[in-house]
Order: C-alpha cells, then structure tokens, then sequence
C-alpha cells in the first residue's frame, strides 16, 4: 500500500529467503485485467504525491463509498482488494465493487478497526479462507514465500499476492524496508518478475510493470497470498 496511512499485515515477521530466484527458462504471462486501489488509475502520481486529494477524484462513487472522505479513508488502504478484484476478473468471476469487497473483508475479520481509528489487515490467514468461502477459487496463505518459488507457481496458472515496500513503484536503490503494499505477481520472464501494481504510476509502473529478478528480494518480505482457480469435477457418465 502507499506511504500514507500504513496497515501492514498482520503475520510474524519473515525474512525473505537470500539470493536470487533462478530465472524461468520461458515466459509465463496472464493476461490479467488491472484495477487500481483507487477509481481513477490516471490520478494516482497526483493522488499519491500529494498534488491531488482523493476526495477530489471524479469517480469516487464507482468505489462504492457513500462519501468522498470515506472514499479517501479506505482507498489508501485497499491495495488487497484491488488484487482480489484483478483475480475475480481473470477467472471471469464477478467484480464486486472495492468496498464491497472490503466490507466483505471486515465481517471475516480480514480487516480489523481499531480503536484508535486505524485499520489492522489485510490479515491473511481470514482472507484466504473467505476467498475460497465465497468463489470457486483456492486461496493459500503463505507466511513464508520464497522468491524462488514464484516462477514455479506462475508456471502452474497461479497468481500471487505479495508484500513489497511501496517503493518498488520506482525500484528504489535503498527503501526503507520490505512489505507494507501489495502487488499482485502476473508473470515471470527471464529477465524479470512481472506485476500489477495498485499503487502504480500510469504508464509507468500499473501494468506488467518489470521489477527485475536481481532487485526483488530488496522490496519483497517474503510472504504472501497464492490464488488459482479450482478444479472442477469432472461430469460422471
């Protein structure tokens, strides 16, 4: 999630495995619809810079907030459900709005308010099981993913939430620390993990945005959330 109301998740803390991931051999990318975590993805540079209120983007209600300050209050906060309704898309499943989504979230307790007014989630643990409760997908929390598995499992049709630092937006030399945003892992190639970022800046790093393999363990905290979708039975004679 960005860098301005920051949640995190709520997981013992992982340290991402060391070295480099081996590169896949071939390419392996899903052509998966993008959503933003928030409903103007042409606004987010001046959204997220400061230049621009949230509470000041036209399609607020698209959202399905009742105001644009509730508006402004959820949407720094639901990088998850902008993954979750990337996912639905790709596997041709309903697309409920963000906040319904992240209403949704909260009665599973995926999502916790606390009393001082912030918001303790994505918890990971509730939202996989309310994810595989609610469509015909298998969601698998993993508090330790190892960067080397995820081409494997891209390979295999999945699709990966993961915990980096915002900053992987810009690729920076040194953020801060890793995890606290969520990005959703939609391809790998030798050269390069591909992903949807919901905090993306258009045209720059949104869509397919590259975060070579060399850099990613500087952004990544080493867990995350693995979704597919799931087998069908097969009709009986």
């Amino acid at each position: 999630m960005p860098t301005r109301p920051t949640t995190g998740t709520r997981l013992a803390a992982t340290r991402p495995a060391t070295g480099t991931p081996a590169p896949p051999a071939a390419e392996d990318v899903h052509p998966v619809p993008y959503y933003s975590q928030w409903a103007s993805p042409e606004l987010v540079r001046e959204i997220v810079t400061g230049g621009l209120s949230a509470t000041e983007d036209p399609k607020w209600q698209s959202y399905g907030a009742s105001s644009p300050e509730e508006y402004d209050w959820w949407s720094w906060r639901l990088c998850g459900m902008a993954c979750l309704r990337m996912c639905l898309a790709h596997w041709r499943q309903p697309v409920p709005t963000a906040m319904e989504l992240a209403a949704g979230c909260e009665r599973a307790g995926a999502y916790v308010r606390r009393e001082d007014g912030g918001l303790d989630g994505l918890i990971y643990a509730p939202f996989a099981r309310h994810v595989e409760a609610n469509w015909p997908l298998t969601a698998e929390c993993r508090p330790g993913l190892p960067s080397s598995e995820i081409p494997q499992l891209l390979a295999r049709g999945r699709l990966l939430m993961l915990s980096v630092h915002p900053s992987v937006r810009e690729l920076h030399p040194s953020p801060p620390g890793r995890g606290g945003h969520l990005v959703l892992a939609v391809g790998a190639t030798p050269g390069a993990l591909l992903i949807h970022n919901p905090s993306g800046f258009p045209g720059e790093s949104q869509e397919y945005a590259r975060i070579p393999w060399d850099d990613l363990d500087r952004f990544y905290a080493g867990r995350g959330i693995v979704l597919g979708l799931k087998d069908r039975p097969r009709p009986t004679a």
